[in-house]
């Protein structure tokens, strides 16, 4: 006869599997798509009539462009990086200002920026937004193929059109954690994982995990549950 004594806690973990995804950087620019989705509704509410109103949207649909384009392109892995920005950004928000109100210290900035005068119907951005939308049903359909297990005793990767599948041992895996960029941590809770399988010279990085330090945690709790078996003829 056998006896198993195992906190409620451990059993629960025992039968819970934690999916791990690596989605690409084009993610990020959701804030692009809903803005464009946004425009397009606008631009069709108001018959795409070209008014004053039209063209600040245009302004507010590129800044956001534009801004999502910055995060793809570039790492704010620290304070300093991101201070740094944060004042890039005050110091042209600050000129725009001082030659858009005082028109006599740069004459010829100031045409400049009076000639920024952009204007989309909703074609456009309808258009931006239906091209983002089947790259984003892309990447759900690819990330199917591609994606980690685990589990409390083993790590699987099912990767390939066939699933194909690799296995590897779980109870010693040892988990680091990288948040690079705060912006993308700040868009959608993402950063690295990087496990490191017992008996694996080779660690798995996994890029733009979303929620990370929910997933870190769970798989934390999970590898760390102790059961007790007590065991007599």
């Amino acid at each position: 006869m056998s006896d198993e004594i195992s906190s409620e806690a451990a059993g629960t973990e025992s039968t819970k599997r934690i999916y791990l995804v690596s989605y690409p950087k084009i993610v990020f620019l959701y804030p692009s798509f809903l803005a464009a989705i946004a425009a397009g509704i606008y631009m069709l509410s108001v018959g795409n009539e070209e008014t004053a109103t039209s063209h600040i949207i245009s302004l507010v649909f590129l800044t956001v462009l534009a801004l999502n384009l910055v995060v793809l392109s570039f790492d704010f892995p620290r304070t300093t990086s991101l201070t740094l920005f944060f004042f890039l950004v005050a110091v042209v928000i600050g000129l725009w200002s001082l030659f858009r109100f005082n028109p006599e210290l740069l004459p010829t900035a100031t045409k400049v920026l009076k000639s920024l005068d952009p204007f989309a119907n909703s074609s456009f951005y309808l258009t931006v937004a239906a091209f983002l939308a089947l790259i984003y049903i892309g990447v759900a359909a690819s990330v199917k193929f591609d994606y980690w297990e685990v589990r409390p005793n083993e790590l699987l990767h099912h990767h390939g059109i066939l699933s194909d599948l690799e296995r590897f041992s779980a109870p010693n895996l040892r988990i680091d954690k990288e948040i690079n960029d705060v912006f993308e941590y700040m868009l959608l809770r993402s950063g690295r994982l990087i496990l490191h399988p017992s008996n694996e010279r080779r660690a798995v990085i996994l890029e733009n995990v979303f929620f990370i330090n929910r997933k870190e945690a769970e798989i934390t709790r999970m590898l760390g549950a102790v059961q007790v078996q007590v065991r007599s003829d």
